[in-house]
């Protein structure tokens, strides 16, 4: 039987697309065995009534080594 656990982190891009895909690059640089993300929250920053960054709030799940 496999045990997993949750991190958060948060993460941005330029489209909500990239800043999902640059948070799991990131995590899985660190983590092993990733195998889902949880967007919690998305917020877009906006610059001269422009959006031009989306910044997210995710759990990343991730399944331990077995000792």
């Amino acid at each position: 039987m496999s045990v997993a656990k949750n991190t958060e982190i948060t993460a941005s891009g330029s489209t909500i697309e990239g800043a999902i895909a640059h948070g799991v690059d990131r995590a899985s640089a660190t983590l092993k065995n990733v195998k889902q993300v949880w967007v919690k929250e998305i917020v877009a920053k906006v610059d001269n009534g422009k959006v031009s960054e989306y910044r997210i709030d995710m759990k990343v799940t991730f399944v331990l080594d077995d000792a």
